[in-house]
Formats: C-alpha cells, sequence, structure tokens
C-alpha cells in the first residue's frame, strides 16, 4: 500500500483522491486572469479616442455603459469567487470528476470578460447580447450548484458541515432563480436592459426563504 492510498479514506478505494492544495491555486488563479481580462475593451476605447484626438470627458461620456458593464461583471466574478472559496475552503481532497465540474464551471468565468464585451458593444435592442451576458452568469451559478451537491454526496473529500453545504445551495439555488428573473425582465423591458441584474442584492432575501424547505429536504435524506 502507498502512502497516497494510507491516506485515501477506506470508501474511497477504489477512486484515486489528490490534494487539494494545487487544484485551488489554479482556480484562483484563473479567475484573477479573467478579472484581468475584463479591463482590456476599456483600455482599447481609450486609445481609440485619443487617436481621434478625443477629451476624457468625451470617453466617459461615450464608454458609459461600458465602464458600468465593467464593475458590474469585476464584482459579479468577485461574488463567484467569493462563494467558491467559501465552498473549497473545506476541501481538502479532489477526485476526477470533481475537477472536470470545476473546469466547467471555471469555463464560465473565463468566458464572462467575452460576455461582457459583446454586452457593453451591442446596441440596447440586440436581446441576444442580454442573453449571453446574462445567461452566462445562469451557467456559472448551475455548475457552483453542481459542485455542492458532488460534495454533498463525497462527504470524504471535505470537513464541511451538512448545514454548511445546505445554506450554500440556498445561494446557489437564489442566484440561479434571480439571474433568471433579470434575464427575463432586460429581454423583455429594454429600458431597464442590463440594470435588471441589480435584483441580485435579493440573494440573501431568496436564500432565507429556502431555508426551510432545504432543512426538510436534508432530513429527508
Amino acid at each position: 500500500m502507498t502512502s497516497d492510498d494510507a491516506a485515501t479514506p477506506a470508501g474511497a478505494q477504489h477512486e484515486k483522491l489528490y490534494a487539494a492544495e494545487r487544484p485551488k491555486a489554479f482556480f484562483d488563479a484563473v479567475v484573477a486572469i479573467a478579472m484581468t481580462l475584463l479591463i482590456l475593451p476599456l483600455m482599447e476605447s481609450v486609445g481609440e479616442v485619443a487617436d481621434a484626438s478625443g477629451t476624457t470627458l468625451q470617453w466617459l461620456t461615450e464608454h458609459q455603459w461600458q465602464l458600468v458593464s465593467f464593475v458590474l461583471s469585476f464584482v459579479i466574478i468577485a461574488m463567484f469567487w467569493l462563494n467558491h472559496q467559501r465552498l473549497f475552503a473545506g476541501v481538502e481532497r479532489v477526485s476526477t470528476p470533481l475537477l472536470w465540474i470545476s473546469m466547467g464551471w471555471l469555463l464560465t468565468i473565463v468566458w464572462l470578460p467575452v460576455a461582457t464585451a459583446l454586452s457593453s458593444r451591442m446596441d440596447d435592442t440586440d436581446v441576444w447580447a442580454k442573453v449571453i451576458y446574462i445567461g452566462s452568469m445562469i451557467l456559472t451559478a448551475l455548475a457552483a450548484m453542481v459542485q455542492r451537491v458532488y460534495l454533498m454526496r463525497h462527504p470524504e473529500l471535505h470537513d464541511l458541515s451538512a448545514e454548511t453545504l445546505r445554506e450554500g445551495l440556498g445561494v446557489d439555488i437564489s442566484m440561479c432563480v434571480l439571474f433568471t428573473v433579470a434575464l427575463v425582465v432586460a429581454a423583455l423591458v429594454p429600458q431597464i436592459g442590463f440594470y435588471a441584474l441589480f435584483v441580485m442584492v435579493l440573494t440573501g432575501v431568496v436564500q432565507r426563504l429556502l431555508r426551510r424547505p432545504l432543512r426538510r429536504v436534508g432530513r429527508a435524506g
């Protein structure tokens, strides 16, 4: 028996498990790069205005939505990362399926700078820009929920309590619901547009509403 086998819980001998330190560092690095990439369209627009002998005020006026979308996307990615950080803080080992699920989550994060650039440059009446932008966030929230459900079913990978996982699941479900509401509002009411994403401030409210049903499910399970 190798040292790795000795460190593996008896119930998981059939599946190779790995230490979580390197995957956690990789996740953080990819998220940091994605957040940094959000600034590139703004840098490009500054160069365009400067080359046309424009002014700072002109740039601020012409690219105000670009600025808003940058800040909004930065905050949303930060929100996803914080949620992910709280979850993986208690993860001690990872399995191959969990790694692939996490790669799916990272894919949606890496895509967000592209969706942000698309949403900031297209016309307000372009429904598909809204679908791609907010839809990307729905996919990220769904991927996070899949990660959490997988960990709930594999307690050998972490030291998180069932209550902590249920509360986190409430956050994931709340985000999925509210992002979907934001997408519907943004698509149906062009005057509101992407500002519908500010509905995310209700995440805590929806989470509290889900707390009791999730506890019942946990007891039933």
